[in-house]
């Protein structure tokens, strides 16, 4: 499966599944996008990816916690 920065969702289920014992809220947005980038399938632009982004990413992946 390929991963870009749109698959907000998808990002959020990898990183869950990934990184299990990571609190969300405690990763650093640049913490978070080294995990995006180390993601297996992911294949963006790493220069297409901001804060909003992140973000979103984020909140994904806290509601997925939850």
């Amino acid at each position: 499966m390929s991963f870009k920065w749109v698959d907000v969702h998808d990002i959020a289920i990898e990183l869950d599944e990934r990184y299990p014992d990571t609190d969300p809220l405690t990763v650093s947005f640049p913490d978070l996008y080294e995990s995006v980038m180390a993601l297996e399938g992911f294949d963006d632009d790493p220069d297409r990816c901001g804060e909003k982004i992140l973000e979103a990413i984020q909140m994904a992946w806290i509601e997925e916690r939850q």
